[in-house]
């Protein structure tokens, strides 16, 4: 190495190591103008470019240098990660297995490897390979991290709450540990320091630290601002947007407005069981429709049914986002929808490179993304009423009746199983209540449990998530002098068997801060009474944009007492409840709730709009859909400008 370029190396390691990497980029490729070459130069200018969101590049320079020297396990390593990047986690695996060889004791090494076998959802190999990386570096944060990632997607939550507590003993600062502990603690409905941690976790997140992920904050939150300021601070830091955005402005000229719905969950899910029956009665001679499905293909029944509801349904599991924004730019998308926000398995990262005119957050995130490349999201007057849309970053798109899509297609099974079958009492009251148990709070769970004392023989049937919850739930009725055997939990059934022994129960109890969504749908289908408190949030007022769209406003609580009183009273003069089921029952094939087709139009209506104006190049700006006066109207007339 003559001396001209080892000085430039020195010069562009140090501006490296000091973050400065478009300066150190400038350097490596000096070097390498003069040495073509240069196994560092090409090494280290590969890793620029995969820090600065480049790995095709990272790949291309990282293999050249690999070809001069193929036993750098640093190398090796990086080349693991650039693999691993392009979504190639197989061959990543095969990169870090090589520089393992080299270098057994190499924490980075077994922690990306870790990574990779975490992606490939090979979780008891990806424990190891963290514990690996931690018996060699005790302090190695984002392996402890990744770690409890691991234990909470193998539903091991105790064990992950564990991990993340352990974390924060020695990095209490660590971006977003806080959040997945009490998130954890929330599923295990493991009330300890519940006050005091949710406290410090809404602070953190009004000063703008990185403390909580925003769909977790959906339910430990109460209000619209600190939601919006939780969205903001993760878009900035995960997902900001891109430096040159794919679409700037141009127009389309086909003749079907092509919509894209984006999601992780076209099989057997919530999500799907509301929304299937919409992506079948679409307007095919008026739109183009297209699934983006980077989830898992399952081949249930449901992912069959897809394939057949869209135009054009592609998997893109092995493409990158930036692949699948490419993709999108490619077909001409004018309307993207994000069925997945920043829930489990979202690709958020996809709309950040702005591929589509118009970008919509639809169904699975009921808060605000917090981010300025999300034009719309899809609401009504009950869970984002006026006076909230400035904690918003999305434009406000208000549908009449319900924001929220049905399909009144779904089959119940026929056969109701006996209570007996199910551990209920056959004469008791049953108060009910099939929500994630995340979402049961002590505040609620003590007024349940005043209800099972005040209502003699009744019971409290609740959905058996996790062992370590039920456990714990019963924990919590004994200290509130309830018999733990006056809890009653429910198996997960397939979908039909749960609709069924719905009919088995009296009264669906919601739950707050974060409300019944597609739960509540389901047991207002079923024939089942919801009672809901209206809260302060999206996530909190869902329930009453059902009840109300379903014709009973009466189940809509203003406030957790008038709650308590009116669960009370219609456990104790059950003619009044009978009128209520009655009513539902005639409800259910006439209301706008279940009125599938009516809100197809709805929907495709909005979608006009929001292409006529993108077309002109106008700003997006909040609007309302007017209601179809009836099922005959023009979907072209049912629109407002507000």
């Amino acid at each position: 190495m003559t001396p001209g370029i080892s000085t430039k190396l020195q010069q562009a390691l140090g501006l490296h190591q000091q973050g400065q990497i478009a300066r150190a980029a400038v350097l490596y490729q000096e070097i390498l103008g003069d040495q073509p070459g240069h196994f560092d130069a090409l090494h280290l200018l590969g890793v620029a470019s995969l820090q600065s969101g480049n790995p095709e590049a990272a790949l291309e320079l990282i293999g050249r240098a690999i070809h001069i020297n193929p036993r750098n396990p640093d190398a090796l390593t990086n080349l693991g990660n650039a693999l691993r990047e392009l979504g190639r986690h197989a061959q990543a695996l095969t990169c870090y297995e090589r520089a393992l060889a080299i270098r057994p004791d190499s924490p980075e090494s077994h922690y990306n490897r870790a990574l990779a076998l975490q992606e490939l959802h090979r979780h008891d190999a990806a424990l190891a390979e963290y514990d690996r990386a931690l018996a060699l570096r005790p302090g190695y944060i984002e392996a402890r991290y990744n770690r409890g990632v691991v234990l909470q997607d193998s539903r091991r939550h105790e064990d992950a709450a564990l991990a993340f507590a352990q974390l924060l003993a020695i990095a209490p600062d660590c971006p977003y540990a806080a959040g997945k502990l009490r998130y954890l603690r929330l599923l295990c409905c493991d009330w300890r320091d519940y006050h005091a941690e949710q406290i410090q976790l809404v602070e953190a997140v009004a000063a703008g630290r990185r403390a909580c992920d925003p769909f977790s904050f959906t339910a430990m939150s109460n209000t619209a601002a600190a939601q919006l300021a939780c969205a903001k601070t993760y878009a900035a830091d995960k997902y900001p947007p891109a430096a040159t955005p794919l679409w700037s402005g141009e127009r389309y000229a086909h003749d079907k407005i092509r919509v894209a719905y984006l999601s992780a969950d076209f099989h057997e899910h919530a999500t799907t069981h509301l929304m299937a029956g919409l992506f079948e009665h679409h307007d095919f001679a008026r739109f183009d429709i297209t699934a983006i499905s980077f989830g898992p293909d399952r081949q249930d029944s449901m992912r069959s049914r897809l394939i057949n509801a869209f135009d054009h349904f592609i998997d893109v599991r092995a493409k990158t986002d930036r692949e699948i924004a490419l993709l999108l730019r490619e077909m001409e998308i004018d309307i993207a929808v994000d069925l997945k926000g920043y829930t489990q398995g979202s690709r958020t990262g996809i709309l950040a490179q702005r591929p589509v005119p118009v970008q919509i957050n639809y169904l699975g995130m009921p808060a605000t993304m917090g981010a300025r490349y999300i034009d719309y999201i899809i609401a009504d007057p009950w869970v984002i009423p006026p006076e909230d849309y400035s904690h918003y970053s999305e434009q406000i798109l208000h549908l009449p009746d319900s924001y929220q899509a049905t399909d009144d297609s779904r089959q119940i099974d026929v056969h109701t199983p006996a209570r007996a079958d199910l551990n209920l009492p056959e004469d008791g009251f049953v108060f009910g209540c099939f929500n994630n148990n995340y979402k049961i709070t002590p505040e609620l769970f003590a007024i349940w449990m005043r209800l099972l004392h005040q209502v003699s023989g009744s019971v409290l049937w609740l959905l058996e998530d996790n062992p370590v919850a039920t456990r714990n739930l019963r924990a919590q009725a004994l200290l509130h002098g309830i018999a733990p055997e006056r809890l009653v939990f429910a198996p997960r059934v397939p979908t039909g068997a749960h609709l069924a022994r719905h009919r088995r129960a009296d009264l669906f109890l919601d739950t707050l801060p974060y409300n019944a969504h597609t739960t509540a749908s389901d047991a207002l289908w079923a024939g089942l009474p919801v009672l809901t408190c209206a809260g302060n949030t999206f996530a909190g007022r869902v329930a009453a944009s059902l009840l109300s769209a379903v014709g009973l406003p009466e189940l809509i609580a203003r406030d957790l007492d008038s709650y308590a009183a009116l669960a009370l009273e219609l456990a104790r003069h059950p003619e009044r409840l009978r009128e209520i089921r009655a009513r539902l029952a005639r409800n259910r094939g006439t209301c706008p709730l279940f009125a599938t087709d009516r809100f197809r139009r709805h929907l495709e209506s909005a979608y006009i709009v929001l292409r006529e104006r993108s077309q002109r190049g106008e700003t997006p700006a909040p609007f309302s859909v007017v209601p179809l006066c009836d099922l005959q109207a023009s979907p072209v007339d049912a629109q407002s400008i507000g």
